[in-house]
């Protein structure tokens, strides 16, 4: 039996993703607003990060728990919507909860989203979220709708 290398393993996204493109399209959104990057795209997960510093805290001094929402969201639906064929379909979120875990006062947030489901109308992604030093700060689960574009819309 031989087993697969991380970058040996297929890919999960419909084409090629373009990273620099992803973080183009942030611009002038709340990504931009809350210093959100998409930073890694491997063959089966997307990570990106957010500064823990005063634009994302609440008054203690900690990470708001929305802004952690905010970059869950973010990256399971960046996530959604490379797995989909765009000319056909597009995604988005349904239902997103969170548990907050573990404060973080200062560094980055990194994200992690994997896809655990992938249906003819929906996906479910896990999204972790953790510290500098690699401690869980947050779990995240988010539903996403696949909606068919209609025909009279397609190029």
């Amino acid at each position: 039996m031989t087993t697969q290398s991380a970058s040996e393993k297929s890919s999960i996204w419909f084409a090629n993703p373009d990273l620099a493109a992803m973080n183009a399209g942030g611009k002038n959104t709340a990504l931009e607003a809350l210093g959100i990057q998409i930073t890694e795209i491997g063959p089966d997960y997307i990570r990106g990060t957010m500064p823990a510093e005063p634009r994302t805290f609440q008054p203690f001094g900690l990470v708001h728990g929305g802004c952690n929402v905010v970059l869950a969201e973010t990256l399971g639906s960046v996530g959604a919507n490379l797995v989909v064929d765009n000319s056909q379909y597009y995604c988005v979120g349904q239902e997103v909860n969170a548990n907050h875990l573990r404060g973080v006062r200062s560094g980055t947030v990194t994200g992690t989203a994997t896809l655990l489901h992938a249906g003819r109308t929906s996906q479910v992604w896990s999204i972790e979220l953790r510290d500098d030093a690699g401690k869980l700060s947050c779990i995240s689960r988010l539903t996403m709708a696949v909606v068919p574009i209609p025909k009279t819309s397609r190029g």
